[in-house]
């Protein structure tokens, strides 16, 4: 039973890696974040359809909820897209500093979703994280429209988070997921054709290097990490995953200081500021399972 659980557990540390692991195969691959996002959407939903198809699972759910998945799936691309985008406009640390302030968004929209109050000490951890960003937008000024993408990314993450955690109530995760690809995909697809570089033979002229990379993203960081996270849940408490998953920005930096150097050293503010957020974001994770356990007894 021991051996079991830590398998599971290591197999969810696996999967926050891989997590942290996109952000690094974002810098590595050449293209611009909407032809990104729907190469990774795109493959990542023919995927997910073969897996479907072998597993034998009936995708068959309303008109009404179809229209929620796909809906979104715009969601998910929009988080996509800014979170390469600010990359590409930053670095790696920049953009996975800025994600970790999600869960300041998802104080706020959670509260609406689920039609309770706001918590006293979520206000007061929501500005010890805006004291963060301060410290790293005052210390690293020259990358704030990566700053600006990555705060976006944060609240296009927080806000799928929320809207998903509606729907895995009710349905499956894998129909959810399958669904919210095709609506991405789509979303891209219509930007892509009014957009003046659209489909051209440039646009599916991608070097070798760059087709490996997008494979890897699609298939290891996006079809088998929502397949296998779904899977996980069924032996861990959905807190240990949320609070594991927080520790993505970690492995994310080092991986980036590993693979890239010196071009992702900062000042030293900036890491006092990520550590300020992504301690916040622990603590707030901690005091709500307390609360949650405390409801569980009463």
């Amino acid at each position: 039973m021991q051996n079991a659980k830590l398998k599971h557990n290591l197999h969810l540390h696996f999967l926050v890696f891989i997590a942290g692991f996109t952000a690094i195969l974002g810098e590595l691959i050449t293209i611009e974040a909407f032809s990104l996002v729907w190469y990774r959407m795109l493959i990542a939903g023919i995927l997910m359809f073969i897996y479907i198809k072998i597993v034998k699972i009936d995708i068959r759910v309303s008109p009404i909820n179809v229209v929620k998945f796909l809906l979104a799936g715009v969601i998910i691309a929009l988080h996509w897209i800014t979170f390469f985008a600010a990359i590409n406009a930053s670095n790696v640390s920049i953009a996975l500093a800025m994600f970790s302030t999600g869960a300041f968004f998802a104080s706020f929209i959670e509260p609406i979703f689920f039609r309770r109050k706001i918590r006293g000490y979520e206000i007061v951890f929501g500005l010890i994280v805006i004291v963060g960003v301060v410290l790293i937008v005052d210390s690293e000024i020259k990358y704030l429209n990566g700053i600006i993408l990555g705060v976006s990314s944060a609240f296009f993450s927080s806000l799928f988070a929320v809207i998903n955690g509606r729907f895995v109530e009710k349905h499956n995760a894998t129909i959810i997921s399958f669904y919210e690809f095709i609506g991405g995909v789509a979303f891209i697809s219509i930007y892509l054709l009014f957009s003046e570089n659209g489909f051209s033979t440039k646009f599916f002229d991608l070097p070798t290097t760059d087709w490996i990379y997008i494979f890897m993203l699609a298939s290891v960081c996006t079809a088998y990490a929502f397949i296998a996270a779904v899977h996980i849940m069924r032996y861990i408490s959905p807190y240990t995953v949320v609070l594991s998953y927080n520790l993505e920005p970690v492995y994310g930096i080092i991986l980036a200081l590993l693979f890239f150097g010196e071009s992702e050293m900062m000042s030293s503010n900036f890491y006092y500021g990520a550590i300020l957020i992504l301690v916040t974001v622990l603590i707030e994770a901690l005091m709500k399972n307390r609360s949650n356990l405390f409801k569980l007894k009463k």
